[in-house]
């Protein structure tokens, strides 16, 4: 007779006890090609939810890119890199990707969660020292902890805490990780400091680029290029800006020789299709073209504008950036508010623990370069009226 499992494999009061803290989640089904309308369980709002900044995400030539190439080398990789996996397109891909980011080579990852776990593993272990801000993506985190190196959590954008933990002895090696933007607060990393800090210390620094890449700098390079800070290792995505899928590493060419050889998040998975590879090359060429500089463009002045409009309920940022979280707290007012935006027109998600600190919770809102002056409007109208009654909560 087969046993029943203890109370211990007891998944329904998880998902009860989920439900009871306002921390269920379900996944919306989304249909049609995304962009600043969404339809979203069968309506069609607007999207200001998304993380495609640029809008490229349904950009023609970049369709056409994807089509052409699934006709030319199939639908899938079948394999590893390492094994059978390995076309023409991903080297093409990282060869621009180098040059792009004025580096001596690249590596494309599957996504920007694999590139960072990859990072992590293959450069430190359990004689080193990684020290990390307290508010990094989970990616960085997970990596962290399989690195099997010390952990030196430093506190958000503090300088003096990341100096007090670059300073600890007695390590092989020391290594500092950032995001360029932070996820969901649109705050930026003094990049440029931190670098100084790194080099006073011998420390390697990395720098995850996801919410930054084809945003800042010239050709979109990054932030780490607008502010003139480049660090050791460079990751950015491709799925967000760039409207495709996966991620890259950049950097010298023994960083990546190595990370082919060690980065299991690499090695021991199926790499991602050609024709990804191919419509994430030519959202780049876009990126870095004068139709790249005009949608950044637009979506500064979006991002000034939506601002401007927030600004009777928000209190203004000192620096401008397209994620503009609106603090609510608590998890069931968020997930109401974000309803009631969504029974108005207006897609925008609630984030709630773990992606942030319990009594953290918030609309993330995000503003892309085709938003119209319209669309703007229409989501501040909605979100000041909402901010203010709190939802009758």
């Amino acid at each position: 007779m087969l046993r029943t499992p203890s109370k211990n494999w007891d998944l329904v009061g998880e998902i009860v006890t989920l439900k009871e803290k306002a921390l269920y989640r379900r996944m919306p089904e989304v249909s049609g090609i995304p962009g600043r309308i969404i339809n979203i369980d069968g309506r069609s709002v607007l999207n200001f939810s998304s993380n495609n900044y640029l809008g490229l995400a349904g950009h023609p030539q970049i369709l056409e890119a994807f089509s052409k190439a699934v006709h030319t080398y199939g639908a899938g990789s079948t394999a590893s890199r390492l094994i059978a996996g390995n076309t023409h397109s991903h080297r093409q891909l990282e060869e621009f990707i180098a040059n792009w980011k004025k580096t001596e080579a690249a590596l494309v990852f599957g996504s920007g969660y694999q590139a960072n776990l990859g990072i992590l593993t293959t450069l430190t272990n359990k004689e080193d020292l990684v020290i990390s801000d307290e508010l990094n993506h989970a990616s960085i985190i997970d990596g962290c902890r399989l690195s099997r190196a010390k952990i030196s959590v430093y506190r958000h954008l503090d300088l003096n805490s990341a100096s007090d933990a670059l300073k600890q002895p007695g390590f092989r090696r020391k290594l500092l990780i950032t995001e360029s933007v932070f996820s969901m607060d649109g705050d930026h990393a003094p990049l440029k400091e931190l670098l100084n800090l790194c080099r006073e210390y011998d420390a390697f620094m990395v720098v995850d680029e996801a919410h930054a890449t084809g945003i800042y700098g010239p050709s979109g390079q990054g932030l780490c290029s607008a502010l003139g800070a480049i660090p050791d290792v460079q990751m950015g995505t491709l799925g967000k800006a760039a409207g495709v899928s996966g991620a890259y590493v950049a950097g010298s060419r023994s960083l990546i020789d190595l990370l082919v050889n060690k980065a299991r998040s690499f090695i021991f998975t199926t790499a991602h299709s050609p024709a990804v590879s191919e419509a994430a090359l030519e959202a780049l060429k876009i990126i870095v073209s004068p139709e790249g500089d005009q949608r950044r463009s637009m979506l500064k002045s979006n991002v000034k504008r939506m601002d401007e409009m927030l600004q009777r309920v928000l209190p203004r940022r000192e620096i401008p950036c397209h994620i503009r979280p609106i603090h609510v707290g608590p998890s069931d007012r968020t997930m109401k508010m974000s309803e009631a935006c969504l029974d108005q027109g207006l897609f925008v998600q609630g984030i709630r623990f773990p992606s942030v600190r319990e009594g953290a919770s918030r609309l993330r809102l995000t503003v892309m370069s085709d938003h119209t002056t319209e669309d703007l409007r229409k989501a501040s109208r909605i979100i000041e009226t909402l901010f203010t009654a709190r939802v009758n909560c």
